[in-house]
């Protein structure tokens, strides 16, 4: 299972990039997973459901099952840790060709930012481990200040083939 993030500031675009990503992945005939790190709060399930009595009943995992769709819920404790991203890797198919992760921008998975000069904050590349490349709406800006490949945001294709060859899928 080969994992790549993309990673960047909120509101910079990495789940637009995503949309335009994955289906060029799964039209090559690859197996993709995605996994989502949120910092907010939330839970899937609603109060007053079956699977939600059977979580406040004390399962420490539901599995709630429909006709094309399987979700487990799993509950930690207020004093664990959160959940790294070892453990959402866990849970998935040993059959997935790719993971692309958005967020757990500090793991040391190789990961894209998608950066945008224009929002004023600064670039995670200088800091962040594991940052190869660099998806941006001011491409010539972004390629004077680093050494790593830049795309323009519109470059799917170019970022595509980057992923691909750099995941050797």
């Amino acid at each position: 299972m080969k994992v790549f993030g993309i990673t960047g500031s909120s509101g910079s675009g990495k789940t637009t990039l995503l949309d335009q990503l994955i289906p060029r992945f799964v039209q090559a005939g690859c197996r993709v997973a995605g996994v989502k790190h949120t910092h907010h709060g939330f839970d899937p399930d609603t109060p007053g459901k079956d699977s939600w009595r059977m979580r406040e009943a004390g399962c420490a995992n539901v599995v709630l099952v429909g006709a094309r769709h399987l979700t487990l819920m799993r509950r930690y404790a207020e004093d664990d840790p959160s959940p790294e991203l070892e453990d959402a890797l866990a849970v998935l198919p040993a059959d997935t060709d790719l993971v692309l992760v958005e967020g757990y921008k500090h793991s040391g998975v190789p990961k894209l930012e998608v950066y945008r000069p224009g929002h004023g904050r600064a670039p995670l590349w200088p800091t962040l481990p594991g940052v190869v490349a660099v998806a941006t709406d001011s491409p010539a800006e972004v390629a004077a200040v680093t050494g790593l490949p830049v795309f323009h945001l519109d470059d799917i294709d170019g970022i595509y083939a980057f992923v691909r060859a750099r995941m050797d899928l």
